[in-house]
């Protein structure tokens, strides 16, 4: 490609595919959120429940990272990671995250914001013990977002790791476990013709959620 620059600059994509307005939506969020994440299931929307989730330090310093949500309901959006890692460092000094899916096949965003609580050590337990063997491995031999030397030094600590507990449980650690988003806000956004696209803005008051139409 020439010039690749102007590609970019050229890239275009009119979204027309269906409309979302205020009158049809749920009242409650997470109930709407259900039905269009269903909607994305039906469509078969590649790993529809990967999302960006972008923390930041007590300064405000941001970092965004792609992780996989793991559960919701009326209390919040679940996904796991390791305590130490940058994003659990990050959520210790300011527990306040944003949330993105992004769903191209339907033409559809969800932005929710909101403030992280660290799951109870029973709760991470239980999904903890859902998880595949290689899995619960790989959580005890990643010091995730630590320097190491090589990739060899991450496979060897990975087979000890593996004859240490063959044909044994494997524990969750205790550095490794789930928070819930407490959502604040959350915007559904509807790709329509000529970029004058749809967001729907639930927005929490109180115990109540506030309904608006933002403009695109």
């Amino acid at each position: 490609m020439e010039d690749l620059r102007l590609y970019i600059n050229t890239l275009r994509h009119d979204f027309s595919k269906q409309t979302l307005n205020e009158k049809d939506v749920d009242a409650s969020p997470i109930l709407q959120f259900e039905k269009w994440f269903k909607e994305a299931v039906d469509a078969h929307v590649n790993e529809p429940n990967a999302m960006t989730v972008s923390t930041a330090t007590k300064a405000g310093k941001p970092s965004a990272r792609i992780l996989l949500l793991r559960n919701f309901n009326e209390s919040g959006f679940v996904f796991y990671t390791n305590y130490t890692s940058r994003k659990g460092l990050e959520i210790g000094q300011n527990p306040y995250c944003a949330l993105l899916f992004f769903w191209p096949e339907l033409e559809r965003q969800i932005r929710i914001e909101g403030i992280l609580e660290k799951q109870t050590a029973e709760e991470s337990d239980i999904y903890f013990n859902t998880r595949p063997r290689g899995s619960k491995l790989g959580a005890w031999t990643s010091e995730q977002s630590k320097v190491i030397e090589s990739r060899d030094i991450l496979e060897h600590e990975f087979q000890k790791l593996s004859e240490n507990f063959q044909g044994e449980n494997i524990p969750r650690p205790a550095n490794w476990g789930g928070f819930t988003l407490k959502p604040v806000s959350i915007e559904f956004w509807q790709g329509r013709p000529s970029r004058l696209h749809d967001r729907i803005l639930y927005t929490q008051e109180n115990s109540n959620w506030k309904i608006e139409r933002l403009a695109p």
